[in-house]
């Protein structure tokens, strides 16, 4: 939102500099994001022409004598058709700036004159478009002062950033109200319009909604004949060029005008171009219109139109059409001022691509209560500007005002704030922003202005009476101590999604956060996609709903990365999922995937490790290690874990699993990818993954208290021992590791596939498993008979278990 000084001050009675306004808007939540004192136009300077030669070497070209109103004139070669003796304009001395041709001026030669400075032309100046001719002041004007002074040039121009729960300020004088309230000067009150009224507005207008009143609550329009439209005055092209806003004609500039002056936005019709009455409507399926960007947009029936006989002629809120818009020709006009439905216009807008600054305010609300006299005040810019004749106004649809009343007790101040403002003060911060405060006491009734629908309850009446009050005041005072240092704070869900983070990053991945949107398209593609779970009023058509899975953003980020040549990327997320739109529906999961060759697979006994030159691309044994050191890092007893064969579609049916603990709790999934889903993602490239529901992980059990040393280590040596079973092609690696370890859990300390082989060797339909078995003795050295002992009940319990046998 931005505005110059002087603007403000037509609304504000005050004597505070710059600076001191630009901190007083910053401490009310206005935040200053720019200031532009125009210190570029400072060197232009106001200086008369005392003669024009023709150049000696040039036929366009003039040899101006130019009074700076500083000692002896300066010779200046100029092209312009109306350099003259006795003009006066802006001069440019070397060394100044000039934006509109973006050079710094220099003492120069042209055509064998020396040339010493410049006479410059509105659009060299970046004030208009205007580069017929040099700038051409009346004989009167002052030589030697500043030009930017002389014309108003010199007006800063203050920009904020407004948050949008504020869509009063999106107006000038809204800002002087909140100002005025903050004790920095004096609100202005306008006188109301007043001017004469002749006969009807025989354009009459409908609303045909369905039903649907909410979409347009409100529509006044009026007439005025016999206009003359022209440039609008010099003052008000200046104030809409400060503030980026390039002038058409009066009429327009009026409507401009009034959008941010008064954050009342408007459209004037030409009333010749109108055809019959106007009808507010739903668009039609299909329908078109010619807009006055000179685009034509496709419309539906959510889109709410103004229309007549010919058609649309406005998108509701947002842009009118080129058709019924005025130009030079325009006599007779309609001024709409309407009141449209916050949440449509933005969902139109933003449907369509339409950015303008209607739909700016409208989308955030504007005040109702101004409908009226807000149509009142453009029609007297009008009159005065234009001339003309102004018909009774017609408002349909308009069922008033009903103000919000919130109960409100001071003691909220103290207790959310921590601000000792005392209830006298508080009523007043709220009286002087327009609130009405009724009854006494402790406990009041607060009703709420027209111009403020971001204020709901006694939290932001508080808010309202904190940034008044002053942000500064609050003392920053340390957390309440919890007792102890080892006192719980964390969830046992929260502890374990750190714990989780931390062993992912100590595996190498980069975590990554993602939009807890994605496509409608993907969602079902994960199994979501469920209507209640789309978006409402999504921030773009490709976040339309809530994401069932973590992997479509993991998928997304590894392709932008490999599309900019990082191919070998392991990335991992630890947030929320969506099965549904209750709270038990949203899951905590922990997921991740590596792309390409980004293993962390080493050059030890991993059978899958033999891989003939370059890196060895990610599989699901990378994705399994992963999903497995979640689980472990999360604290859950290992032997507890199982794993099975198979997981969702979006996983390869061959090369996945599902990971238990028991029969019922499902953990995750690992696995890659299947192709259809990676084709349906547009995502290329060897892919592994896995989803971890770090929900799902049962609650810990409550540990007795220890009576062995924290860490107890064996004083034997530790002993490898490889087997290698042939079993049938069906059987699972898992399943031998298990049989294995459930020899005798108190020596095997680990079990590790290393080699798997088939051939024709081993019999059709058979391979071969080979394992290291880790045995630790925790109390004697084992002798041969102790390891022969132990040898039997290993290869026991795996033939027992999977049929196998022992490879010779």
């Amino acid at each position: 939102m931005k505005f110059t000084l002087s603007w403000l001050k037509d609304h504000l009675e005050t004597d505070a500099s710059l600076e001191d306004i630009c901190a007083k808007l910053t401490a009310i939540g206005l935040e200053v994001e720019d200031v532009d004192d125009k210190a570029a136009f400072k060197p232009f300077v106001i200086a008369k022409v005392v003669s024009a030669e023709q150049h000696p070497n040039a036929d366009k070209l003039r040899v101006l004598m130019v009074d700076t109103g500083k000692g002896d004139p300066i010779q200046v070669v100029c092209g312009a058709p109306n350099a003259r003796t006795g003009l006066v304009g802006a001069f440019a001395a070397p060394g100044t700036y000039v934006p509109g041709i973006d050079v710094t001026l220099a003492v120069g030669t042209i055509r064998g004159v020396e040339s010493r400075g410049m006479m410059c032309s509105e659009k060299e100046l970046e004030i208009s478009d205007n580069h017929d001719g040099i700038i051409d002041l009346p004989a009167d004007a002052p030589v030697g002062q500043s030009y930017a002074a002389y014309a108003g040039l010199d007006d800063p121009i203050i920009e904020i950033n407004l948050t949008p729960n504020r869509p009063d300020c999106t107006s000038i004088f809204g800002i002087a109200r909140d100002l005025a309230a903050a004790g920095l000067g004096t609100l202005k009150t306008p006188k109301a319009p007043s001017f004469a009224v002749e006969g009807e507005t025989p354009v009459k207008v409908k609303l045909d909604l369905g039903g649907d009143d909410h979409l347009c609550p409100g529509f006044a329009l009026r007439l005025v004949r016999g206009v003359r439209n022209g440039p609008s005055p010099r003052w008000m092209q200046q104030r809409l060029l400060a503030i980026g806003l390039r002038p058409i004609d009066a009429l327009v500039d009026i409507t401009n005008y009034m959008t941010f002056d008064q954050g009342r936005p408007l459209h004037v019709f030409d009333a010749a171009k109108v055809k019959g009455n106007l009808v507010v409507r739903r668009a039609a399926e299909g329908e078109t219109v010619l807009a006055l960007d000179t685009r034509e947009y496709t419309l539906n029936p959510s889109n709410v139109v103004i229309a007549d006989d010919n058609g649309v002629e406005s998108i509701g809120g947002i842009m009118g059409g080129e058709h019924s818009g005025c130009d030079a020709d325009t006599t007779d006009v309609l001024i709409e001022s309407a009141l449209w439905d916050p949440m449509n216009v933005a969902k139109t807008g933003r449907s369509h691509g339409i950015i303008t600054d209607a739909r700016y305010r409208f989308e955030r609300g504007v005040d109702p209560e101004y409908m009226v006299p807000g149509l009142e005040r453009a029609t007297e810019l009008v009159l005065e500007l234009c001339g003309g004749t102004a018909a009774k106004s017609d408002v349909v649809g308009y069922k008033g005002f009903d103000a919000k009343v919130v109960d409100f007790p001071f003691s909220e101040v103290k207790r959310l704030t921590g601000l000792d403002v005392s209830e006298a003060e508080s009523a007043n911060i709220l009286t002087r922003l327009g609130f009405t405060v009724t009854g006494s006491g402790e406990r009041v009734s607060v009703a709420v202005p027209s111009w403020r629908p971001d204020v709901d309850g006694k939290a932001d009446l508080v808010e309202e009476v904190m940034r008044i009050h002053g942000v500064d005041n609050i003392r920053p005072a340390p957390l309440e101590s919890h007792g102890s240092v080892n006192g719980r704070i964390l969830t046992t869900l929260q502890i374990r999604s750190r714990l989780a983070k931390r062993a992912l990053a100590a595996r190498g991945m980069l975590e990554a956060v993602t939009w807890s949107f994605i496509p409608k398209a993907h969602a079902e593609l994960f199994g979501g996609g469920a209507a209640s779970l789309a978006l409402s009023n999504p921030i773009a058509a490709d976040m339309s709903d809530m994401r069932p899975s973590l992997l479509p953003g993991l998928f997304a980020a590894a392709q932008r990365n490999a599309d900019k040549g990082y191919g070998d990327v392991a990335l991992f997320e630890v947030s929320g999922t969506y099965e549904n739109d209750r709270p038990e529906g949203q899951r905590r999961v922990a997921g991740g995937l590596r792309r390409g060759t980004a293993s962390l697979a080493g050059a030890g006994r991993l059978w899958s490790n033999a891989t003939k030159g370059g890196g060895k691309p990610v599989d699901v044994y990378d994705a399994k290690a992963d999903a497995l050191a979640v689980i472990e890092a999360c604290g859950l007893p290992m032997g507890n874990v199982q794993i099975e064969a198979g997981a969702p579609a979006w996983y390869h049916p061959g090369r996945s699993g599902t990971i238990k603990m028991g029969p019922k709790i499902v953990l995750g999934y690992f696995g890659e990818f299947h192709p259809k889903a990676l084709g349906a993602l547009d995502v290329s490239g060897a892919l592994a993954g896995f989803e971890i529901y770090v929900d799902a992980m049962p609650e810990p059990k409550k540990k007795a208290t220890r009576t062995k040393p924290a860490l107890d280590l064996s004083p034997f040596q530790a002993v490898k021992r490889d087997f290698a079973f042939v079993v049938d092609k069906t059987v699972d690696a898992g399943a031998i590791v298990r049989a294995a370890t459930g020899a005798d859990r108190k020596l095997i300390a680990g079990v590790t596939v290393f080699d798997v082989f088939e051939g024709a060797s081993l019999g059709e339909g058979k391979k071969s498993i080979a394992i290291e078995v880790v045995i630790q003795p925790t109390d004697k050295t084992l002798t041969d008979e102790d390891f022969e002992a132990l040898t039997a009940k290993i290869v026991g319990n795996v033939v027992k278990t999977t049929g196998g046998a022992l490879r010779a």
